[in-house]
Parts: C-alpha cells; structure tokens; sequence
C-alpha cells in the first residue's frame, strides 16, 4: 500500500463525504480502508482488528466496498461483512458480536452522486481529531501490513428480532412508513410484517437513483407522499427515512410535520418518567421550547453541538439516556445502544401514540412559536466556515447575545436565529425562531443583513 492524500473537502468533522468520480475514488477508499484498520489495531494494541462492513444502495456502494475491503484485509483486519442495509445494521453488528470497530459506506442524504463514510468504534464514534488521525496515517503510508480475513454474516433477521423487542404499544395503528427508495427498505418489510397494526409502505425498493424523492425528511417537499398517503388511508402516523435509516420524520394524523426537536420532546417526556432527572440533549438547532419542555417534565436539558458523532460521544460523557437533532436524528441509551437508528425511533413512536393517543394532540401540548424550517443557505466547501467566523467576529464587536457551541445562536427580544456551516454539505444551515410573526421577520432581517454583510444575498 501506497501514501495516499486525499481531497481537501473529503475528511469531515464526522464521517468522511465526497462526489464520486470528482473527490472521491476507489483509491481512497482503498486507502482509507487501510488506514482505519491500522488506526483501530493501534487503538486496541492487536494487529488483528475486528471489522464490521457494510453499504448502501447506492450505485457506486459495491465498487467502494470492495476498495475498503481491499484496504483493510491488507493490514491484516478480520472483516465481518454484513451487506446491504441501512447504516444502524451495521452499528448493530459491531455491538451484537462484540467487534472492535466498524465501517458503513454510504451516501446519507446527499444527492445520488455522493457517497462516504461513516465510522465507529467498540468504544465510541470516530470523529474530529481521530478522523484527521486517520487521514495522516494514509498520507504518510504508515499501514500495518498483514494477512487478513473476510466474512459475510447475515444481521437481518437478528437486527429485525432486536428493534421490535422494545415496542410497547397497547392498541394496533394504522402506519404509512415512507423508505425514500432508501437502504432500509428491505429492512423495513421484514419488520413491519412482524409489526402489529395495519402498514403501508411506500417506496421500499432500494434504489440508489432515488427515482421518487430525495431521501432527506427535513425537506418539507420530500413527506409530501407520505403526507398524501396518511390522509388517503386515514393513518394514525407516517414515518419517513433518509437514505440510511438513520434519520427519522414524521407526519401526524392531520398531515402536520412533526419535527425532529419536537419527536425529542415527545421522547424525552416518556423516557424521563424511567429516568427522572436525567440529562436530555439537543442540538443547536432545536426550538428553545424543548429545552423548557424537557426542564418542566423534570430532565436536564442541555444544548450541544450538531453532529451524530459529536451527540453520541456527548450522551457517553454524561450519561444520557436519549439526544436528538433537527435533522431527525434519534440517540436512544433508553433500552438501546445510544446510536441513531431511524428504525428503532419510528418503532418507539409507534409505541408512544398506540399507548398515549393521538399524535396530533401529543405534538399540540408543546408551545406554538414562529420559527423556520432549517434554511439551507448555499456557499462553498472552502467560504462555509470563514463566513460564520465573520459573522461572529461582527456579533461580538456589538456585544450581542451570542452562543458559540456550534456557530453563532443570537439571542435577541424578539427571540433567537442560528448560522452554522453544515459538515456534509457545501451549504450554511440558518433558523430562527419568535413568539410572534412580527418578530420572525425582524429575525429573519437581522440573519439576512449579516449574511449580505459577507456576500451571501439569497433571500430567506
């Protein structure tokens, strides 16, 4: 194996995302490969590290696979493939037999062209200064070398087994479950079919064109057919899924999204009464009325950093039963492993409605505000991160109300609004948030103005 650098917008501050065929190529996939199992076995002090491998469906997940498989076996890894399927499988397998680590290829949410990385330990997320690690060790051509081994396990039905011990509902419903043509389709019909209740799937051939919407459920457009198809069949919820499963959103009775920060409310409120005074976390980006409501159902509500990995190690440290993101992503310690599994969320939400009622009125007891969706403010991989920084140098030099966890969340009268880089796309993340219509616009100005001030002219 060769020194191998890879491109600049590759390695990420929690998985590792390029375009195929423009950053990203079997090579380094090969490369990373190697490099990762050479990191793992120098973190577990083995020169035969235990691997997890597994993919999605999209076009170019094989021949990366192959690549990475290539890479590890060289350094003498043992590699247990797991195949296709969504990526909290393949936490699931690290975890059920007990590996040192593991690998998932896959895309997320990104358009069909991408594809990536996401990566795990034994002990805890690979992430940050560790990736960074990882990106030396291939530039440097410092790989072990070994002979290593393959083999394929077949997790399905054990995962299957595992995400419906813990449903809990009392009354059978009526789902529509939307798979975005995803890779936790197949997943998906093997559970439901054991399911309780009446379901209806959508879109659950996996395809990596994803013929029939993008696979991301905070855009609004892309739960418009599960939106459609609650109301057609009168269901008492849908849950739609990313292209990995492991983010979740979901629609109401009455058609209503009900967002990621909100399903963490609704979560935590249940959760808190087994775990009182436990510590909930969120991310930056969630409505500051979770916040309260976590405090008011006797939790520690804490803010933090947007980020799967960030969150998981953050519940690790302080003991955190459950954490959730905007984006739909769902950690559950409650039960479960502490990693975000879009299927095992749903089915604790169908659980959640069929003992306590209606959706709609569980989403209603929450404060009504103003706010934005996540508003996705485009820019370049290279001008993402210098624009926050001039945004918050200006803030501080006003001596506003600034939060710095992750980019700046400005606290005015009227109530706050966010600006931070995204870490998987070539795009700044806004949002804000009022008690009133008025005071949305006057936030909304106030974001609009300071991106202006640092070229940014796109309308919110």
């Amino acid at each position: 194996m060769n020194a191998h650098q890879f491109n600049n917008t590759l390695l990420r501050e929690y998985d590792v995302r390029g375009v195929v065929g423009k950053t990203l190529f079997p090579e380094d996939a090969k490369a990373l490969g190697a490099a990762y199992a050479t990191y793992i076995g120098k973190l577990f002090n083995t020169k035969h590290p235990t691997i997890a491998l597994g993919y999605d469906g999209r076009l170019s997940s094989t021949t990366l696979e192959a690549a990475v498989l290539e890479g590890m076996i060289s350094t003498g890894a043992r590699v247990t493939c797991v195949g296709l399927g969504p990526t909290p499988m393949l936490y699931f397998a690290v975890k059920h037999f007990g590996l040192d680590a593991g690998m998932m290829i896959t895309g997320s949410h990104n358009p069909p062209d991408y594809n990536g990385f996401k990566m795990l330990a034994k002990n805890g997320p690979i992430y940050g200064a560790m990736i960074k690690e990882i990106g030396a060790i291939a530039e440097k051509g410092e790989y072990l070398a070994g002979h290593g081994a393959q083999g394929f396990h077949d997790v399905r039905e054990l995962f299957v087994e595992r995400l419906l011990k813990d449903y809990d509902g009392i009354k059978d419903l009526r789902i529509v479950w939307d798979a975005g043509n995803g890779s936790a389709g197949e997943i998906l019909r093997m559970m439901t079919a054991k399911l309780p209740g009446e379901h209806i799937l959508l879109f659950d051939d996996i395809d990596g064109t994803f013929p029939n919407h993008h696979p991301d459920p905070t855009v609004e457009e892309n739960l418009e057919d599960l939106r459609h198809h609650v109301a057609k069949h009168k269901a008492h919820i849908g849950i739609g899924f990313d292209g990995d499963g492991d983010r979740i959103g979901a629609i109401d009775e009455h058609g209503r999204i009900v967002a990621g920060d909100q399903l963490l409310a609704l979560y935590a409120a249940d959760v808190l009464k087994h775990h009182p005074g436990a510590t909930i976390i969120a991310d930056v980006k969630a409505s500051e009325t979770i916040f309260d409501d976590i405090r008011a159902h006797g939790g520690n509500a804490l803010m933090w950093k947007t980020g799967h990995s960030l969150l998981k190690a953050k519940m690790a440290e302080t003991g955190s039963p459950l954490a959730g993101e905007m984006s739909g992503h769902i950690f559950f310690a409650d039960k479960y492993y502490g990693y975000d599994d879009a299927l095992y969320a749903g089915i604790r939400l169908a659980g959640l409605v069929s003992r306590m009622g209606s959706l709609a009125k569980l989403r209603d007891r929450l404060p009504h505000v103003f706010n934005t969706p996540e508003i996705r403010v485009n820019t370049t991989e290279e001008r993402k991160f210098k624009i926050v920084e001039e945004v918050k140098a200006r803030l501080k030099a006003a001596n506003a109300n600034v939060n710095e966890i992750d980019g700046v969340r400005v606290k005015t009268k009227d109530g706050w609004w966010l600006l931070r880089a995204s870490n998987t796309q070539d795009v700044l993340v806004a949002r804000a948030e009022a008690l009133t219509q008025h005071g949305l616009d006057n936030l909304k100005a106030e974001l609009g103005e300071q991106l202006k001030l640092s070229g940014i002219t796109e309308t919110l």
